[in-house]
């Protein structure tokens, strides 16, 4: 079961970075011809909701990524001075407040997005669905929870290090 999730997680990873990173590039892109265009009195429509909402891709879709790299910052200095069992405990303990965290912002972020979807809410502008973003980040937010769960493991097989 673990290689399983450890391939899902692998896979997910390489899914979720190209995404992110292809929502970064265009969200770049669109800017600079945004403000080049401004510039000369053309600017493009719609240009800050569609940064916004790829904006909370390339945060949504790079959590798992991060984490399962261990690239969050955190503080050593306390689990520098605790034993190895107790060292343990301290990381099992955090990761399983992240992964409720974690699994009650995915879920307030399904509903959200149901919300979103029965109400037809739009952006002002250029009128592009809500939802399908909250759609998105909520299910980035229950494969970080797989992503602290398969950390758990490591943590208990003493492969954690």
């Amino acid at each position: 079961m673990e290689k399983i999730l450890e391939t899902f997680l692998r896979v997910s990873r390489i899914v979720l970075n190209a995404i992110g990173c292809i929502a970064l590039t265009f969200m770049m892109v669109l800017t600079v011809a945004d403000v080049l265009l401004r510039a000369s009195g053309h600017p493009i429509i719609g240009t800050y909701e569609i940064v916004a909402l790829l904006l909370a891709l390339v945060i949504g879709f790079c959590f798992p990524s991060v984490s399962l790299d261990r690239g969050n910052v955190y503080m050593e200095i306390l689990l520098e001075k605790l034993s190895k069992k107790n060292k343990a405990i301290m990381n099992t303990f955090t990761r399983i407040l992240a992964t409720a965290l974690f699994a009650f912002i995915g879920y307030n972020l399904f509903s959200v997005g149901n919300e979103f979807h029965r109400s037809g809410e739009v952006t002002a502008t250029i009128r592009i669905p809500f939802y399908p973003v909250a759609y998105a980040v909520g299910i980035c937010c229950f494969i970080e929870c797989l992503v602290f769960i398969f950390h758990i493991v490591k943590i208990w097989r003493g492969q954690y290090e």
